[in-house]
């Protein structure tokens, strides 16, 4: 093109988008491309997963808000050992493409990205299948994905109190006294993960577990679970008695769902082989629950359950509004690949 300003990237770092971060602002990106995908205005590729050693997983996902937008592409991996390494269990990078010249406009850390769309998205199903008011939430994990949903569900005033559990009492003690700093409501540290599921209205497991940290025999009537750690067919946060209990299950994407969440994967193959007649739950799209053309909660004693896979919409949303403001601020280091 002999233009070098096209071959100009602008570089994000992980400090930089933490600080281009508002959670309110994410909260709102994800409800309308939930809504947008839900209308055919999203362009999704195929989710692709890699398995890799010691039970990681690498992840590449990409999307268009729009046929007019850029294309936004997010490559990373899941790594549980990564805790015994004293290092993030995610780590990503995310790439937003030029609508028109398909050069690359901008590199992200995609880690604060993934962290926030995530959560912001669990607060857009909170807030459209959880009964009304304020709640006793339950979080399962303790680790970045607990501390954001925290602040998601705040932010929406969504939370009365908060029970955590998780396997480490240290960082079980760190959230607590994390969160009591950051919020005037009360936080306690759960027992076990039956105590905390037992006593919540409003249940987020964020871990990484490959077998169930939440039983349906635990799950008293009117409570929505959400899982975002059963996000691949090896890892189920939730158990087949969740499933059968729930009088409504609601996923990100319907057909990515029923291949890649691991409890629902599971509940398909059980049943495509024989091994049980029922127990496949029927399927519903959040951004058709938004819309209004899929069933949302119709009672106070319905018990619900929202699985995120985690999509490349997301991070396209995301990531596009975190780009675009750090354009206007001047924010990064710009990088001439020519």
């Amino acid at each position: 093109m002999g233009n070098s300003l096209a071959h100009q990237v602008r570089i994000l770092s992980a400090h930089d988008v933490e600080s281009l971060i508002d959670m309110r602002a994410i909260i709102d990106t994800q409800r309308a491309v939930f809504e947008d995908y839900a209308r055919g205005n999203v362009l999704l590729a195929p989710r692709g997963l890699l398995n890799g050693p010691e039970g990681s997983v690498a992840f590449a996902y990409a999307a268009r808000n729009t046929v007019n937008d850029g294309a936004v592409c997010k490559f990373g991996s899941v790594n549980p050992a990564n805790s015994t390494r004293q290092l993030p269990a995610i780590s990503a990078t995310v790439l937003v493409q030029h609508a028109e010249t398909g050069y690359l406009r901008a590199i992200l850390n995609g880690e604060p990205i993934t962290t926030a769309r995530t959560a912001g998205a669990s607060a857009v199903a909170a807030s459209a299948l959880a009964t009304p008011g304020r709640h006793e939430l339950g979080i399962i994990g303790s680790g970045v994905q607990a501390h954001a949903h925290l602040e998601a569900l705040a932010a929406l005033d969504l939370v009365a109190s908060v029970r955590v559990f998780s396997p480490s009492a240290e960082r079980r003690a760190a959230f607590c006294k994390q969160a009591a700093q950051a919020f005037d409501f009360d936080v306690l540290e759960g027992e076990s993960a039956q105590d905390v599921v037992s006593t919540s209205s409003l249940v987020v497991t964020a871990t990484t577990s490959a077998q169930p940290v939440c039983e349906g025999a635990w799950v008293r009537p009117g409570t929505t679970v959400i899982s975002v750690g059963s996000f691949a067919p090896d890892h189920r946060e939730v158990d087949q008695a969740l499933l059968d209990l729930a009088d409504l299950v609601v996923v990100d994407d319907v057909e990515t769902a029923s291949q890649q969440a691991g409890p629902i994967a599971a509940a398909i193959a059980h049943a495509q082989t024989g091994a049980s007649g029922d127990g496949v739950p029927t399927l519903y799209a959040l951004g058709n629950v938004l819309n209004g053309t899929a069933p949302g909660r119709s009672n106070d004693e319905q018990i619900i359950f929202y699985n995120s896979v985690g999509l490349g919409f997301q991070d396209s949303a995301a990531a596009e509004r975190i780009v675009q403001v750090a354009e206007e601020r001047g924010m990064g280091q710009l990088v001439d690949l020519g």
